[in-house]
């Protein structure tokens, strides 16, 4: 019992101290050495150096491409202007009395085609500043507009989404990004027209009470490219990113002889080991420099572009990196199995199980991405053996896990909520609960409606 309640502690402290602002690099090896010496295990330093930093390695070795590639990506497709004006033509179409729908469908735009989340706020905010102020909207709506738009449908829900939370699951399960196309669509509408049934309705609420756009003096634009390219041109890049990666995925890679992948030298893995990840190393890859060539006059500083958005994939993947270390202490503790077997019994429902635990390291972590990796660390084997006894296929499991982590993430200590608050200069009191609603219960009944689904009708 000290042992679990040593894991417990260390679970409780990790979402405690995360919301305090401790980082997470600090916090993961600290805390699952904490939880080891509680379970009886006083070995820190072998724990520390051949359990944590293997597992944390393991990670970057694996997903550091994606990491930054994306990153190198949104900051050339926000630094060349493409990201304000492919919003900037979306609000112009819209108009202003559908400002909502507009930054919105942006922010979608943007982050299907692969450019992350915290880029396309800074791309977004000021076309919705200026649009909502023109619209008489109020200012406290925009961060859930963008949240929807941003890290909803387009985060784990629409197929071929070359986000880290539809990346995650494929060496668990040997699937790639567009698994269970059909499902994921579903979800993916049920989060966006749910969040703009909310959003509109809190919008003629506020017209119907008198509230205009309010007085926000300290408004900035953040636009940091005055000469925005044309639409067309901005758009082919993000084309580009889902158009390689669903071929590559589906015929190329399939069709190359990789038997020499079962070689010691290249880990002997098989095609399914690498098909997803391959696919959107690729996908990214060619449309980072087919954005360099396209925008060619546009450069102001490419080499600063480039080692800027370098620079900024490194927090992110060490801070999941040390979540997934964290994880794989805790699930090489002998009072894990009693943790395990706590969570597999809250349903004999494979789906149901996995995604509660998803959704609960999720919420604890604050971070879709490292609640996933948390959850799949600990149980993904697990999850893929009694999925394949049940009969329930990889692909199902794959779209369950990451909408899940869509979930309980968006909490109040979620590093990107907070971020995009201060963006906007607004507090949790003025727009938490429109990020709530749209982030957390839109995902949640789509995730349910997945469950029901995909228990009777399967994979689709």
């Amino acid at each position: 019992m000290i042992g679990v309640a040593g894991i417990l502690l260390s679970l409780v402290l990790l979402m405690y101290l995360a919301y305090r602002g401790i980082n997470v690099l600090v916090l993961a090896p600290l805390l699952s050495l904490l939880a080891a010496l509680m379970g009886g295990d006083p070995r820190m330093l072998a724990i520390y150096t051949q359990v944590f930093m293997i597992s944390l390695g393991g990670f970057v070795a694996k997903y550091f491409p994606l990491f930054l590639l994306g990153a190198i990506f949104g900051r050339l497709m926000s630094d060349s202007g493409s990201a304000t004006s492919i919003a900037r033509a979306i609000v112009a179409r819209l108009g202003p009395s559908q400002a909502l729908l507009a930054i919105v469908l942006a922010c979608g735009i943007l982050t299907y085609g692969g450019v992350s989340v915290f880029v396309v706020v800074f791309a977004a905010y000021p076309v919705a500043v200026e649009l909502f102020r023109a619209a008489n909207t109020p200012k406290r709506l925009i961060p859930g507009a963008i949240i929807l738009g941003g890290a909803t449908f387009t985060l784990s829900g629409m197929p071929g989404t070359p986000s880290i939370q539809n990346a995650i699951p494929m060496p668990f399960f040997g699937t790639d990004t567009f698994a269970a196309p059909g499902l994921g669509s579903v979800a993916g509408v049920v989060m966006l027209v749910l969040g703009m049934w909310w959003l509109n309705g809190r919008a003629r609420r506020a017209v119907a009470a008198g509230e205009g756009y309010g007085d926000h003096p300290h408004d900035l634009d953040l636009s940091q490219s005055p000469h925005q390219p044309p639409l067309l041109v901005a758009l082919v890049p993000l084309v580009m990113v889902l158009l390689v990666n669903l071929v590559m995925t589906w015929w190329v890679i399939p069709a190359m002889d990789l038997a020499y992948l079962a070689e010691p030298r290249f880990g002997g893995v098989g095609v399914n080991d690498v098909r997803g990840i391959w696919a959107l190393v690729a996908s990214l890859g060619l449309a980072i420099l087919v954005a360099i060539a396209l925008h060619w006059p546009r450069w102001r500083d490419l080499k600063g572009s480039v080692n800027q958005g370098t620079m900024s994939s490194l927090l992110p993947i060490f801070n999941t990196a040390s979540e997934i270390g964290y994880g794989a202490v805790i699930a090489s503790l002998a009072a894990f199995a009693t943790v395990q077997a706590a969570v597999m019994a809250i349903s004999s429902n494979v789906l149901v199980s996995e995604a509660v635990a998803v959704n609960i390291m999720a919420g604890i972590t604050g971070s879709a991405a490292g609640g996933l990796s948390l959850a799949l660390g600990m149980l993904g084997q697990t999850y893929a053996e009694a999925g394949a006894a049940a009969g329930i296929s990889p692909e199902l499991l794959h779209r369950v896990a990451a909408i899940a982590s869509g979930g309980l993430d968006s909490l109040p200590h979620n590093g990107a909520v907070i971020t995009l608050l201060g963006i906007c200069r607004l507090s949790h009191r003025e727009s938490y609960l429109d990020i709530f609603m749209v982030s957390v219960v839109g995902p949640l009944v789509a995730l349910a409606l997945v469950l029901l689904l995909g228990s009777t009708a399967g994979a689709f």
